[in-house]
């Protein structure tokens, strides 16, 4: 009896998760829907993530301490706008640059990770990430003696998803950056798929 409450309660939970997910998802392709973000969307928005911050969802946590920053001196400046834009974006699963496929499908990471090595590989950073802007990122790889590249190629050795993106695409999308390097890696070519959170701690960042 007690092993079927318990079965109860995962089950519950992981439904909880599922529906915070979805619902994020809706409100960030309303809010992205005419192309900027305002202020008032931005508190709604932060006010709905305190609301639900009580998750291990990293996409939620994430997001919720991004927009806390953006709202730390209480005015969202245009710049921050912008970035906060595209990250909705990337989590609705809206046409960006990435150009996207709505299919759905489970997210194609490596199982088990693997143990990265850094020096003279090569890396390529797809969606957007809690460490910082792909720059910062592509400089991190940098001073671990890696090299950043722009396309999926059969030269890739790690093609990195971004945090806030990576739940979202096992609910609705692939880029396709990602859909390539599915193609190279079954067809035999030594490439790994790997999420932010597994680069954040190899690399020690």
């Amino acid at each position: 009896m007690l092993e079927n409450i318990d079965l109860f309660k995962k089950y519950n939970q992981r439904d909880i998760k599922d529906r915070q997910l979805d619902t994020l998802i809706g409100l960030s392709k309303g809010i992205s829907a005419d192309g900027t973000v305002v202020q008032a969307e931005a508190e709604y928005l932060l006010t709905w993530l305190q609301q639900n911050s009580q998750t291990e969802h990293p996409i939620i946590l994430n997001l919720l301490n991004k927009v806390t920053q953006m709202l730390e001196d209480g005015v969202l400046d245009q710049e921050e706008s912008v970035e906060l834009h595209k990250i909705l974006e990337q989590i609705s699963g809206e046409p960006t640059a990435l150009g996207e496929l709505a299919k759905t499908s489970v997210l194609p990471i490596c199982s088990p990770a693997p143990k990265l090595r850094f020096e003279d590989k090569k890396f390529l950073f797809t969606g957007t990430f809690a460490y910082g802007t792909r720059k910062q990122c592509q400089e991190a790889i940098a001073a671990l003696g890696g090299v950043s590249i722009k396309n999926v190629t059969k030269d890739l050795d790690y093609l990195i998803l971004g945090v806030y993106v990576s739940d979202s695409w096992a609910h609705e999308t692939f880029g396709r950056k990602i859909e390539k390097a599915i193609e190279y890696r079954d067809a035999g070519v030594p490439l790994s798929i790997i999420t932010e959170e597994h680069w954040i701690s190899e690399a020690g960042l």
